[in-house]
């Protein structure tokens, strides 16, 4: 086999044809509905799962709320966690935080001393969470939490000095290029402001009248909760609250441009909720001259009304059947809608390495919070942004057997596999509601390209020859990989960015498909591709990535890069 100093294709062209022929083998295989498998990883890990976030060590941190009264996981140590403000129990012994460790599926209790119910986070470039607001006694709350690989005693800690300046519940966050975090809206806070705080307390507080301009005026159906945010590649903000959008200038709190309203009537924040993502990145071709092009795709909702119709008269509108994608780098965006193969509310979009898009959990009734969804919608659908017609974008996937409805998550794992835990519709820890009991347990879905039948395509990572493991801004690296089939077309390389999940949003979720430069072959099955790290901050925020190789369709195990 040939392939020194071999310049590889566009990653596109491959990722295109490669999906072509994963349909017609799905076709003709009868498996065209039926691809992926679940497996459930913890019957209980204590706690419901309402937010999780993949650290670089391979575990997770996993929190609900300290309010739901005593959780299903002591506190290690007899440690107890007094708060007379606990609206439901104001000596707690128990856990309301895991961090859950992939390689071991073994559980440590964290510690929670404030609410952090309904709130957000963004890992910062070294890696920590960064957790923000939250309710009652975590309005303002700051909360870090650092890896600890070595020791595993790390726990969460509270900023007492400096807190957030606003409330935020239900508000989101974006890491930008200069490695501070924005944190934006909440519930009656139309502002927004950075972390972390400088030592020296300043004034930090913008007033966004977007925020209030897109808040239905009914206080149950505000619908404009949780906006979507994005980093556009140019270091603007992409913010979308209800059924509008902004392009928004953050260091000059000016609004550059504002978006069409998305077609339809289906409403699309909080409590309303769909799901949004920013469709990859492509680097390949650009050759760091100009910028990728940037797409947002909205999938899901609630018609005007669902709220209240469900919270009052417990009647469940059918939820929205449709997505919209805008490429908000075209000179005049246009709403292109699509439509889903069932109607879905609080959705999770997540990012697979193939550069398609999974959507899963939810409902099909109703709309979010307590008791107020019905007909959980069970089958995942696979979307595949690059298809084009006559080829369909969405495939229906295995389908669960948990219903994963109102404050349950979903993340990508560093292997390729989709972790999915929560779901608990109700005020308090309900385990004998009937039909949706307070859910417990922690399952992974396995996507098609884990299957057996694709272990010899399946590129194993053998070093990323980088230093310090840094895919730095514009320049070179390489990654050797080990395969035993390798088929014409070449491989590419994707970074992305793990999010931290919560109410249908994966916030600060990208990925990357980057430029390749060459293709080597080194040894027999050895191989190494050399690529060139994203162009600029902007494109790619500096922390932690997982990179994945992908070749003919199937991507690699992830191994953890630094951006900076």
């Amino acid at each position: 086999m040939a392939i020194k100093n071999k310049k590889a294709p566009p990653f596109f062209l491959l990722l295109l044809l490669s999906m072509i022929f994963e349909v017609v083998m799905s076709i003709e295989e009868g498996t065209s509905t039926t691809g992926g498998h679940w497996v459930e990883l913890q019957r209980s890990i204590g706690i419901s799962a309402m937010h999780m976030q993949v650290m670089f060590d391979n575990k997770v941190v996993i929190f609900d709320r300290t309010d739901f009264g005593p959780s299903n996981i002591s506190l290690s140590h007899h440690r107890c966690r007094f708060n007379p403000r606990d609206l439901t129990l104001k000596l707690d012994c128990t856990a309301h935080s895991v961090l859950y460790d992939l390689s071991h599926d073994t559980l440590r209790p964290l510690t929670l001393r404030t609410d952090a119910w309904c709130s957000s986070g963004a890992l910062t470039p070294d890696g920590s969470l960064l957790q923000t607001g939250g309710f009652n006694d975590g309005y303002t709350t700051l909360r870090f939490f650092t890896p600890c690989p070595q020791h595993n005693t790390c726990d969460w800690r509270e900023l007492r000095n400096h807190t957030l300046s606003n409330s935020r519940w239900y508000s989101s966050n974006q890491i930008l290029p200069s490695g501070k975090i924005i944190v934006v809206g909440g519930r009656n806070s139309f502002t927004y402001e950075f972390v972390p705080k400088n030592h020296v307390p300043s004034s930090s507080l913008h007033y966004l009248p977007f925020l209030k301009l897109t808040r239905d005026p009914n206080r149950g159906e505000e619908n404009n909760l949780y906006p979507f945010l994005h980093l556009l590649p140019d270091g603007n903000l992409f913010i979308f609250a209800n059924r509008n959008s902004i392009l928004f200038d953050y260091t000059t709190n000016n609004v550059l441009r504002n978006f069409p309203i998305i077609p339809g009537q289906e409403k699309r924040n909080y409590p309303s909720t769909a799901s949004s993502v920013l469709l990859p990145l492509n680097l390949t071709g650009l050759n760091g001259t100009r910028l990728p092009d940037a797409e947002i795709m909205i999938c899901g909702g609630a018609y005007p009304g669902a709220f209240t119709f469900a919270n009052k008269l417990k009647i469940f509108l059918e939820a929205s059947r449709t997505c919209g994608r805008l490429r908000v780098t075209d000179s005049n965006p246009v709403w292109v809608m699509e439509t889903m193969p069932t109607p879905r509310v609080m959705p999770d979009m997540i990012l697979l390495p193939t550069g398609n898009v999974i959507i899963l959990n939810g409902a099909m009734n109703g709309t979010a919070g307590w008791e107020n969804a019905a007909n959980p919608v069970l089958y995942p659908v696979l979307y595949r942004p690059g298809l084009v017609d006559p080829f369909p974008r969405f495939q229906l996937l295995a389908p669960a057997s948990t219903p994963r409805m109102y404050h349950s998550s979903a993340v990508l794992l560093p292997d390729g596999r989709v972790l999915v835990g929560g779901s608990n519709p109700h005020r308090v820890y309900d385990f004998r509601a009937n039909p949706y009991p307070t859910e417990l347990s922690l399952d992974a879905y396995y996507p098609e390209y884990l299957g057996t039948e694709f272990d010899s395509l399946r590129p194993s990572i053998v070093a990323v020859e980088a230093a310090n493991n840094t895919a730095s801004c514009g320049s070179l690296f390489a990654v050797t990989f080990w395969l035993r089939e390798y088929r014409v077309g070449g491989v590419g390389v994707t970074l992305v960015a793990p999010s931290f999940t919560t109410h249908s949003f994966a916030m600060n979720q990208r990925l990357l498909v980057l430029e390749v430069a060459a293709v080597q072959e080194i040894a027999p099955f050895g191989y190494k591709v050399v690529a060139r790290g994203p162009p600029s901050l902007a494109v790619a925020p500096p922390g932690f990535y997982m990179l994945f190789i992908v070749h003919a369709g199937v991507p690699s195990g992830g191994v953890w890069v630094q951006v900076k």
